[in-house]
């Protein structure tokens, strides 16, 4: 009597390999990830038609109600740090579109009086 041996079933592929793509490309996507602070409250910039990039070297922040935020300080205890700032480029200022022009006025003239570098108004692009 002969008995037929059943043939072997193939070896399933190996999921190793896939799994090490899968971890590299987590590490790479981590360690590239530019991560931000948080902004301070929601922002909504007023739109612009030119294509300038705006530096990051300290923003300082203007809600719709004329709130500033400048780095961990809020109200008027921005003013100090900002004439402490060692950056001799104009400083970011991210205003809401729905702020009041007097607000914006008066951010500027006080920053003219703190510091003597410029200011520079983002926007979004358009």
């Amino acid at each position: 009597m002969q008995i037929d041996i059943p043939p072997r079933k193939p070896k399933a592929e190996s999921i190793i390999p896939m799994i090490n793509v899968v971890f590299l490309l987590l590490i790479f996507f981590l360690l590239t990830a530019q991560i931000a602070p948080r902004e301070p409250f929601e922002i909504t910039p007023p739109e612009s038609e030119a294509e300038t990039a705006a530096r990051d070297n300290g923003v300082l922040y203007i809600s719709a109600e004329g709130q500033l935020a400048y780095n961990d300080a809020r109200g008027e205890d921005v003013w100090p740090l900002i004439a402490e700032r060692d950056v001799p480029e104009a400083l970011e200022i991210r205003a809401d579109s729905q702020m009041p022009a007097r607000h914006l006025a008066a951010v500027l003239k006080q920053l003219r009086q703190t510091t003597d570098s410029g200011a520079q108004l983002v926007v979004n692009g358009g």
